[in-house]
């Protein structure tokens, strides 16, 4: 007995004694090995183990502990604050730290202060602090970034005058970018739901060395949330509600993180109800009643009416209102210490979203369409991410990354005084498979190279037809026959395949300087096939092409002392035509777009200087970019013929016939000057502006897509750590007329104030886009660990104004409310 007792108090002893404390990664929840923990005065030290794991009993109570690791912020803590009961300490990458933001946009981490090009990043903090309605919205937050909406549903961004599919859309590693991507004005960037983000990345310029075809203006990289591990099983949910008067907007999202020690999962769901959105009313560009909606249709898929309605609200944009699910689910599972699995799956889904433009759009000076809806917007992601930690001389670490992608989109419309409903629908699936390896060349990680494979394959499939509605009354009972209509794309078929290969390599010349090269090898095949010749006869019905495109990036870093960066770039990059650029069919404003399959790739070659000073310490800084992009071969809509003809029957009236086309060259030149910091501790500010021109060579006309003059100024005031205020002023210059590019349509000159009604040029009929100026206020008040709220007034001053190239007016004064809750 006694003999039992000595044991008890022996393993009493070794208990109290011995303090484990096992050291986890704070953003994914693994353990960290080599982490070198020692007290300030050096007669303590020790390292964790493979798991993670040292013992600090050694050390005394009023030790301050640092923990040290390459990778990873240095962090202290006096052993007496230590959580033993838990026996865990978190440390953060060095990437999370004020300055050091380390970007995976080029698909390996590098510090800002390594990367020569412009670059933004926006945080979930900053999200969840913007509270955007959707994703375009956030990025229109974005200095440098301005965003086109043609109807609500939708949110173009626009980044150094180039947009659509000019600019590259990533998710989590695979590109979104499809082989229907079209050249004007885009909305798939709305089918990511803000509230699943976790950052967003933006590097503007020619990115093609790293992502290849699509990446002219820039690439735009959505992040979504990843769960962690946890030694202990843990449950955490959330919810976030939003109300805005200026739309009835009601977004509601719910979500669950599940973490244990060998895996975690993440569930996201996003609902949003937008209704009809108010325009403001205040009028200072002096227009009276541009914009304004004076009748509108209101038929639906079931509902008939053979004449426009009256609007009762002519501010009310009558046809603007949708709703969109969102879905996202994340499972994190490392399978062993030196390789993590992330499977992704991704949903996002809409109501019918009217086109708001050609609702309005008049013809006889009465309204054109009675429906022009698209269907609901269906996107599927299915990838799975293979994380490998190899430490060999080849490749140190790879990631593998597979996925599966199918987007839905479809068009219907109907004329007034027709009974005949026409439907377009498009499907594309998409395989990827990428592999991008970093190998370190020395142990101080100041020279690494980088290199992978991509590749991607488009299936595209194109099917229209036509009703001829039967009606009772005000009310669609069926259809009488079917009838023949044109496809958007091939109707027999189309197939889009990229392969590419890239090499990337980086030194640190010294402490003061950073090289920065990359180069990449893509080609590109395009299959396509054409069967039903009622309307258009081809000169031939199968088509097969092949590209093939060099690309490469050379930047410099040059850092004379801590507050001071220079940088410089010089790169490349190429877009190869796609299914849409060879073979859409469609009209618009009497314009009809037909096939031409001989497109060939678009070149940009851009070089750009970039400067930051850094004051007070780091805590502010001013930066501003210069660059110049010269576009070689590129694409423009213009006037075509077909079989020797320049017009052609489209949908029952005669339209002139254009088609995408090479020509010479063209330039885009600009620059932004932005600053961000604290002015003292509770007073914060940041602003921007940006100004963009663009002009081709050969015939002088502006290109399309070129934004005013633009900027926004933010102030934010924190008053403990609880409340929070700020207030920011958003502004847009005068877009004179002959600033717009007429021959392409894109810039959607006719939808900017009409001041000679009788002119037949069309430079004398149209003013052009006026300038304004918003103002808008924002608090948020941290009630305690699980509750937020957060309000803004936006647009108080209830002005009255469009976005560049927009078809719908912007938001009048909003206010809006959310809460956020954690448990």
């Amino acid at each position: 007995m006694r003999l039992v007792v000595y044991v008890v108090f022996f393993l009493f002893c070794l208990s109290g004694y011995s303090q484990q404390v096992k050291v986890l990664d704070k953003e994914t929840g693994k353990p960290i090995y080599n982490v070198t923990v020692f007290n300030e005065s050096k007669s303590f030290s020790s390292t964790t183990d493979k798991d993670g794991v040292i013992d600090i009993s050694t050390a005394k109570n009023e030790d301050v502990l640092i923990f040290s690791h390459i990778s990873y912020a240095l962090y202290r803590i006096k052993k007496s604050r230590i959580d033993l009961r838990k026996n865990v300490v978190f440390l953060t990458k060095e990437s999370e730290q004020l300055d050091e933001v380390v970007l995976s946009v080029f698909k390996s981490k590098n510090k800002v202060a390594r990367i020569a090009e412009q670059i933004a990043v926006l945080t979930k903090g900053e999200i969840q602090q913007v509270s955007p309605q959707t994703s375009a919205d956030l990025l229109a937050s974005v200095p440098g970034i301005k965003v086109q909406k043609s109807q609500f549903g939708g949110g173009s961004p626009v980044l150094r005058g180039m947009e659509s599919n000019r600019v590259l859309l990533v998710v989590d590693g695979v590109r979104m970018n499809n082989a229907i991507y079209r050249k004007g004005h885009l909305q798939n960037s709305i089918t990511i739901s803000p509230n699943q983000l976790d950052r967003t990345e933006i590097v503007f310029g020619p990115s093609s060395v790293i992502y290849g075809s699509d990446a002219l203006g820039g690439v735009i990289h959505y992040y979504t949330k990843t769960p962690s591990l946890s030694e202990e099983e843990e449950v955490k949910s959330s919810f976030f509600s939003r109300f805005s008067s200026v739309n009835n907007e009601i977004t509601t999202n719910v979500s669950a993180e599940l973490s244990f020690e060998k895996w975690a999962s993440f569930t996201s769901i996003t609902y949003s109800d937008f209704g009809d959105l108010k325009m403001g009313k205040n009028r200072s560009h002096g227009f009276a009643n541009w914009g304004k909606v004076f009748e509108y249709s209101e038929n639906t898929s079931s509902f008939y009416s053979a004449n426009p309605a009256v609007n009762s609200d002519f501010d009310l944009q009558r046809n603007t209102g949708y709703n969109q699910t969102d879905v996202l689910q994340k499972f994190y599972v490392p399978l062993s210490k030196k390789t993590d699995l992330k499977l992704n799956f991704q949903y996002s889904t809409s109501s019918d979203v009217p086109r708001f433009d050609r609702l309005t759009e008049l013809s006889s000076g009465t309204l054109k369409f009675a429906e022009w809806y698209y269907g609901p917007q269906q996107r599927l992601l299915l990838s799975s991410q293979l994380d490998v930690n190899t430490n060999k001389s080849w490749m140190k670490k790879a990631t593998f990354t597979a996925a599966y992608q199918n987007i839905k989109e479809s068009r219907i419309q109907r004329r007034f005084n027709s009974l005949d409903r026409s439907y377009r629908e498009e499907e594309v699936d998409v395989f990827s498979l990428n592999g991008d390896f970093l190998v370190p060349l020395t142990e101080d990680n100041r020279r690494h190279l980088t290199y992978g494979f991509e590749f991607a394959y488009n299936d595209v499939h194109s099917n229209a037809f036509g009703r001829t509605l039967a009606v009772s009354g005000n009310s669609v009972v069926g259809s009488l026959n079917d009838f023949t209509v044109q496809s958007r794309y091939p109707d027999g078929g189309s197939s889009y395949t990229s392969t590419a290969l890239y090499a990337g390599y980086r030194q640190d010349i010294s402490d003061f300087s950073t090289l920065n090269f990359g180069a990449r090898f893509t080609h590109t095949h395009l299959e396509a096939k054409w069967i039903d010749q009622t309307f258009i006869t081809l000169p031939q019905t199968d088509i097969t092409l092949d590209n093939s495109a060099a690309t490469a990036t050379v930047g410099y870093v040059y850092k004379p002392n801590k507050n001071w960066q220079i940088n410089s770039v010089i790169s490349s990059g190429f877009r190869s035509p796609n299914i849409d650029d060879v073979g859409r069919v469609r009209e618009k404003s009497g314009n009809v777009t037909v096939p031409n399959m001989n497109v060939k790739p678009e070149f940009a070659y851009n070089a750009e200087v970039g400067v930051q000073k850094y004051f007070n310490d780091r805590k502010f800084k001013v930066s501003g970019v210069v660059y110049y992009t010269l576009l070689d071969n590129y694409i423009i809509r213009d006037h075509f013929t077909v079989n020797g003809s320049s017009t052609i029957l489209y949908d029952g009236e005669l339209g002139n016939v254009v088609a995408n086309q090479n020509r010479n060259t063209a330039y885009i030149t600009g620059f932004t000057a932005s600053y961000q910091g604290k002015i003292s501790n509770r007073f914060s500010t940041s602003g921007s502006i940006t100004f963009t021109e663009g002009k081709a060579y050969d015939t002088g006309e502006p290109l399309s897509s070129i934004p005013p003059l633009f900027g926004q100024f933010d102030v934010r005031y924190k008053y403990d750590s609880k409340i929070e205020i700020g207030a920011n002023l958003r502004f847009n210059a005068k877009k004179d007329i002959t600033d717009f590019n007429i021959t392409e349509g894109i810039d959607n000159h006719d939808l900017t104030p009409i001041v000679d009604e009788n002119a037949t040029n069309e430079l004398d009929k149209y003013f052009g886009s006026p300038s304004w100026v918003t103002l808008g206020v924002n608090g948020r008040y941290i009630a305690n660990n699980n509750w937020t709220f957060q309000g803004s007034i936006d647009n108080i001053f209830d002005q009255h104004y469009r976005e560049f190239a927009s078809g719908i007016s912007a938001p009048g004064r909003n206010f809006s409310f959310s809460v956020i809750a954690n448990f």
